[in-house]
């Protein structure tokens, strides 16, 4: 077997060296569909770019922030200073937890403040915090499952061209009546060319698709703790205020 594969490579290199192979002068040996497929394979390969370069920009902001809010309106909350935690957070606007905090501070201040909204200020703040940690998970989750449309769909495009250069490989034997290996280098380096930059745009794709999951699914349960300390401390309120009076 060993001795095969070596009789073969060299046929193979004996053969390569009768061909003038430029790489400059693929694109233009290319056929249309091959074409085609490459030119929608790299618009693939920008938007998913563009995706990644915009979520890397928020991710960082909201992470980079949220360590700043954090403290400052746990300082706010202790004093009773609603007004002032609001305005912290209002400050933080990239935030993922001030978006969420500011919601459940709001309802609640809210039904504290005015006497036309009946009572029930815990549930309400806690609906709100639901609803804000639905529509910032939307916004973080914004462009991120396109990355996995992308990655699971561009190996299957070069696969098509890849189908394509194969077809025009035979069809250059049937043409040529040669079964040399310069026959079909034409269409051998289609089909190459178009599963390589298949990959080249499904790969990185899928592996910043997993990277961002995991960021969501972080930033996911920071909104969720922050949410259920937030209806602790309104808990402790009101039971000090029924207490006070």
């Amino acid at each position: 077997m060993v001795l095969q594969f070596q009789v073969w490579a060299f046929w193979l290199f004996q053969e390569a060296e009768t061909i003038n192979f430029d790489v400059r002068s693929v694109w233009g040996n290319m056929g249309v569909a091959a074409k085609l497929v490459v030119l929608c394979l790299f618009i693939m390969s920008a938007w998913s770019i563009g995706v990644m370069i915009d979520r890397l920009i928020a991710y960082s902001a909201a992470r980079k922030q949220s360590r700043a809010f954090a403290p400052a309106v746990a300082g706010a909350l202790r004093e009773g200073k609603l007004d002032e935690a609001i305005k912290i957070a209002d400050r933080f606007n990239k935030s993922h937890l001030a978006k969420v905090v500011v919601a459940g501070l709001q309802e609640f201040k809210a039904h504290q403040m005015s006497a036309e909204i009946p009572g029930e200020d815990i549930e309400a703040s806690r609906r709100a915090l639901e609803r804000a940690e639905a529509i910032v998970h939307a916004e973080l989750k914004r462009g991120v499952s396109s990355l996995a449309t992308i990655g699971s769909t561009a190996p299957f495009v070069g696969l098509f061209g890849t189908v394509v250069g194969i077809m025009n490989a035979f069809k250059s034997i049937s043409t040529s009546k040669s079964t040399g290996l310069g026959a079909v280098a034409g269409g051998i380096s289609e089909a190459l060319i178009t599963t390589a930059v298949g990959l080249f745009v499904a790969i990185p794709a899928v592996w910043m698709f997993n990277y961002f999951s995991n960021r969501i699914e972080a930033f996911d349960v920071e909104m969720g703790n922050s949410s259920s300390e937030l209806i602790d401390y309104f808990l402790k309120r009101t039971q000090q205020r029924a207490a006070a009076k």
